[in-house]
């Protein structure tokens, strides 16, 4: 972006012989079309856009705004000698680096490689990807990306949610997420974490459901030496190992009543009491929970405190299922395809349409974790050099769907425990304990959960 045509021209000639695609803009009337329709990875941003107004303030104020809007874009600053020192200023403020005028052809095409590298690594794709793609609320990575990383999809529940974290994730506001189980819960907790101001900090998940009644205080707060029986050292809780960072805890809504009172306590008073101690440590943590339950209705059934609830739910985030975002299903399992297809060496190169059909139409009761555990099966069996369905007639089928009635779905060895109600959650532990011969560790596996959470179900419904 630089307001002489001339340099404009000379760049148009440079830099298509180094980078895939280049665009050039004369002012910042058109930056934010650009960034949403171009999806660069580097912006070669100048300094000053009004021939009477020379401070190099505009170049600065663009370059906060782009960091802004698309935090993952790196800008480079374009500057005469005389700007140099506003140029290193825009550097304190997240520019990767500036360029002086007249600039050397090499050490302009080096910086820009280097910015467009780090722009990339970030976002984990290779320097071969195609670039961001902007939602409503800014721009969210292609589906070459890293593990673990928040996939936004176009869908609108999944915008509203994408708006919704840009507000809240520099705040230190309580969030509680909730959604079926497999729906991304702890990966949104995660997002909203990274673009925090506390992303510098640890952040410390706990699986509450699978913390027994016994430990819970001595998991959370710690213990000193000689609380009891076997406390041979001082032990730090998990509230203390997430000071200045985030506390992430998980299925929130499994804690017994008789416990939720401890929890309050620590939450609402911002300090712990170590088992067996007397002092009073002040705790400084961001609080994100999560459930697969209705914790509205286990308020009005008494099994969840009401001043719980509310303590936690200053912000609520409702993750949909896939089912309900179904333009996302297509886009998802590629990416799941491509992860493996590299994981496993195996060619795959795309879903054929009539796989990609079946795969739109299933409902995916365990959610993005079934559809990824459905990939991940084909990728490994499928002997073709695209995923195709059964309708192909092959010997090996490369996408094996159970018909969406079933009561417990098993997809690459796994399945998903979802929780449509206590009864039908205890159905389906039981179904699974007797298929395994109660084995717990492959019950656990099947349901798609955790041994300790498995042993605090079984608990709970005395299995």
């Amino acid at each position: 972006m630089d307001d002489n045509a001339g340099i404009r021209r000379a760049l148009e000639i440079l830099l298509p012989t180094h980078f895939a695609e280049v665009k050039t803009i004369p002012s910042p009337a058109t930056l934010v079309s650009s960034l949403e329709q171009f999806r660069p990875d580097v912006v070669l941003l100048d300094m000053n856009f009004n021939t009477s107004i020379n401070t190099g303030n505009e170049g600065l104020y663009w370059a906060g705004e782009i960091k802004k809007m698309v935090p993952e874009v790196e800008v480079v600053l374009f500057t005469a000698y005389a700007d140099i020192s506003l140029a290193v200023e825009g550097m304190k403020r997240g520019a990767f680096d500036f360029i002086v005028k007249p600039w050397d052809n090499d050490k302009l095409v080096a910086t820009l490689t280097a910015a467009r590298d780090k722009a990339r690594k970030a976002m984990g794709r290779d320097s071969s990807a195609k670039g961001l793609r902007m939602t409503e609320g800014g721009l969210s990575c292609h589906p070459e990306r890293s593990e673990g990383s928040m996939f936004w999809g176009s869908s609108r529940p999944m915008e509203a949610i994408r708006k919704t974290l840009d507000k809240i994730a520099p705040t230190d506001a309580t969030v509680l997420i909730t959604g079926e189980n497999g729906t991304g819960k702890d990966v949104l907790a995660r997002e909203i974490h990274t673009h925090s101001l506390r992303s510098g900090k640890p952040m410390v998940a706990v699986d509450a459901g699978a913390i027994t009644e016994t430990l819970f205080e001595s998991e959370l707060f710690g213990h000193v030496k000689g609380a009891f029986t076997d406390a041979h050292t001082d032990h730090v809780g998990k509230f203390e190992q997430a000071d200045g960072g985030t506390l992430f805890l998980d299925e929130i809504g499994n804690i017994p009543l008789h416990l939720q009172a401890k929890l309050l306590r620590a939450i609402q008073n911002r300090s712990i009491v170590r088992v067996g101690g007397n002092e009073a440590k002040p705790i400084n943590i961001r609080l994100i929970c999560a459930t697969n339950m209705d914790l509205e209705q286990l308020v009005r059934e008494g099994r969840f405190r009401e001043d719980l609830y509310y303590r936690i739910n200053t912000v609520h985030i409702a993750l949909p299922a896939l089912r309900e975002r179904k333009e996302d299903i297509v886009p998802l399992a590629q990416m799941f395809l491509e992860r493996f297809a590299e994981k496993y060496h195996r060619p795959l190169a795309g879903i054929a349409p009539d796989a990609a059909a079946m795969l739109t139409e299933d409902r995916w009761s365990g959610n993005i974790r079934e559809l990824q555990n459905c990939i991940e099966k084909a990728v490994i069996l499928s002997d073709s050099p695209v995923i195709l369905s059964e309708a192909k007639n092959l010997t090996a089928k490369d996408i094996q769907i159970e018909p969406s009635g079933s009561a417990l779905r098993m997809t690459a060895g796994t399945g998903t425990l979802k929780a449509v109600n206590e009864a039908e959650e205890e159905r389906m532990i039981r179904q699974a304990m007797d298929r395994t011969n109660g084995n717990i560790s492959a019950a656990a596996k099947m349901l798609g959960v955790s041994r300790p959470t498995l042993y605090a179900k079984l608990k709970k419904y005395g299995l």
